[in-house]
């Protein structure tokens, strides 16, 4: 089973198309859900988007709730991995982390909210916008001015650089050397760089005299293209850019009837109403400083807030409903109940579920995780000699909390939630870094910094200069040598270049350009490596020809115990466990090491595998450099094995 087929059986759900038939039509409806727990909200708004084909908001109580929901969202329609501007489903988060700081504010909230309101203001996009009160709180820019601020430029059409240049000045563009954030631009003769706050990548548009030749993404860290376009939009930062314009209520963005699900309207308007008075209170703590807008036009007031909601179609799933004339529907739901890591109940249950002709579905985003709960079952079933074999499907989707829905007949569990375990929300991807010197590490350097060039050796960097090339003016780094030697390096062989690391406190030599000291350096330190290599190679031949203890594979204790870690593995750390994991149930002597900064999780890893080695009848020690860090791991061990 899939999660497609799980949302195409709550679409055929009867209950599901009388929701849409009354939503569907012309009237402005009121519905409150009675009875709904766990994540099958998510799951319902899903079935109705899917069904309905219609612009849908969803209103939470806050940013950890709205992510939570919009994760659910993303994993039932297949959209976790998508880059922002291809997804269906759209969080809608706060810019500010308190009013009036706009020097705080998240460039990658920025991205996200003029992402949905773009695509609101957009009648061929069909979307999902998950929120909650502290976003809503802000005001955002009208429709009109959002459409008057958009550049628009397709590939073909003529367009004056010096008229985009100013343009992008106007719309509070960052004129910089190179592309590396949201809001900058750079020009480099006919080719322009612009990073608009609607793209997970920069535009580079190439110009040929006074026409577009081509439109490209590329990855500000290595210069490379990643996508050719043939038309785009670029849209500045709504959220400081356009402070005189007039701005309005996000409600007020919302296209005629928009669905909108409230988790608890009376809550919502007071969360607003707090908001508001928070913004005050900042606002006068300014001491009147002309240069700050007054709260009430940045601000969404209480009453602002509930005229504009109740324009649309409103469907409130909190427990105590106020709005008037709204028409109930009852759901007979329940949470998936806490089993303690108790697997005799968990079995209990399933088998009680299947004589009720309830369909059992346990999901998980890890097959591992899936493979293990299966082995579990056995274990158990095989220890207390169970003549009945556990019925459940196994489903690919992770899901925030589970339930049991007897309306329908389906019981959803979820294993993070079988084995204790933390289940974290992912809002935005991280990229991931890389050893060649990156644009972002390029800024970070200051003149006077060393780095090294794979053809010339150990330069102290001297900042970034113009020069003529060709007679094209390009950005290049400066780089000083021996004897005030300079050498410039393209902003596109950024790859040759690496922050010089060496022995703290030790200076390097500059090498001098044009020598043979750096080349026969190279040799001598390639020479030096293999006989490193050749010493490694006869030390592993005798540990390989020496026999080791073999642990056995992983027993249900040690599922046990990793699946009651309350934080989500890191790549790093599942890569390393299964290492060492390997490795002791090699029948060759383990040798290996785990480096990694502090609280990055290595203790962890001993402990799995101390563990691992006490399961298979063996004792462990664990030494440590000082009597503090001895407290802490012995406080650490007892708290992940009691």
């Amino acid at each position: 089973m899939t999660a497609e087929d799980i949302l195409q059986r709550y679409c055929q759900e009867s209950i599901t198309k009388e929701l849409a038939g009354l939503l569907a039509d012309e009237q402005l409806s009121r519905i409150s859900l009675k009875g709904m727990s766990g994540s099958s909200r998510s799951l319902l708004t899903g079935a109705l988007f899917k069904t309905l084909g219609k612009v849908m908001v969803v209103i939470l109580s806050d940013k950890e709730e709205a992510a939570y929901f919009c994760n659910d969202l993303e994993n039932l329609f297949g959209e976790q991995e998508l880059p922002f501007h291809r997804k269906r489903i759209l969080l809608f988060p706060s810019s500010y982390r308190r009013p009036y700081e706009i020097e705080k504010i998240d460039n990658a909230n920025v991205l996200l909210r003029t992402e949905a309101l773009k695509r609101l203001g957009s009648k061929n996009e069909l979307t999902i916008v998950v929120t909650y009160p502290e976003a809503l709180s802000e005001k955002v820019i009208n429709q009109d001015s959002l459409r008057q601020s958009t550049l628009r430029l397709k590939v073909g059409e003529a367009i004056n650089a010096d008229f985009m240049f100013d343009l992008l000045q106007e719309y509070s563009f960052r004129q910089t050397d190179f592309v590396v954030e949201p809001g900058e631009f750079s020009v480099r003769g006919g080719i322009i760089d612009v990073y608009s706050y609607t793209n997970d990548y920069p535009y580079r548009i190439e110009l040929f005299g006074e026409e577009v030749e081509s439109i490209r993404t590329f990855d500000p860290a290595t210069q490379l293209s990643i996508d050719r376009l043939d038309h785009i939009a670029i849209v500045p930062n709504m959220q400081n850019s356009m402070l005189h314009e007039r701005r309005e209520a996000f409600t007020e963005f919302l296209p005629e009837k928009t669905i909108v699900w409230i988790d608890d309207f009376e809550l919502l308007s007071d969360r607003i109403e707090t908001e508001y008075n928070k913004a005050e209170q900042a606002y006068n703590a300014l001491e009147g400083e002309i240069d700050h807008v007054p709260p009430k036009e940045l601000y969404v007031t209480r009453d602002l807030f509930n005229k504009t909601i109740l324009r649309n179609n409103i469907i409130e799933f909190g427990k105590h409903s106020i709005l008037q004339d709204s028409r109930v529907f009852q759901f007979n739901i329940s949470p998936q109940p806490s089993f303690n890591k108790n697997f005799e109940l968990l079995i209990s249950e399933l088998h009680e579920n299947t004589k009720q002709h309830i369909r059992n579905l346990i999901l998980s985003d890890n097959d591992k995780q899936l493979e293990r709960l299966q082995a579990i079952f056995n274990d158990v079933s095989f220890n207390h000699e169970l003549k009945i074999a556990v019925e459940y499907a196994p489903v690919n989707l992770t899901l925030h909390e589970g339930f049991i829905d007897k309306g329908i007949g389906y019981a959803l569990y979820t294993d993070h939630q079988i084995f204790e375990r933390y289940h974290k929300y992912r809002i935005r991807d991280s990229k991931s870094g890389k050893q060649v010197l990156t644009l972002k590490e390029l800024y970070d350097l200051k003149p006077g910094d060393y780095v090294a060039h794979v053809d010339h050796g150990i330069g102290r960097f001297d900042g970034l200069e113009k020069i003529n090339n060709n007679n094209k003016i390009q950005e290049a780094i400066r780089l000083i040598y021996k004897n005030g030697d300079i050498l410039y390096v393209s902003i596109h062989s950024l790859h040759r270049i690496s922050k010089y690391t060496g022995k703290e406190g030790v200076v390097p030599t500059l090498d001098k350009l044009g020598s043979s000291s750096w080349s026969k350096l190279k040799q001598k330190t390639k020479q030096r490596v293999k006989d490193i290599a050749k010493d490694l190679i006869k030390l592993y031949a005798e540990r390989k020809a020496s026999d080791g203890f073999r642990y056995m594979p992983d027993t249900y204790l040690q599922h046990e115990l990793e699946a009651s870690f309350i934080y989500e593995d890191t790549p790093d750390q599942v890569k390393a466990t299964n290492d060492v994991k390997k490795d002791m149930e090699d029948e060759c002597p383990m040798d290996r090491l785990i480096c990694g900064d502090v609280g990055f999780g290595k203790t962890e890893i001993a402990i799995r595998a101390a563990f691992k080695a006490v399961t298979d009848s063996k004792q462990v020690a664990v030494l440590v450099p000082t009597t503090i860090l001895a407290i802490q791991h012995f406080k650490t061990f007892n708290d992940r094995l009691k």
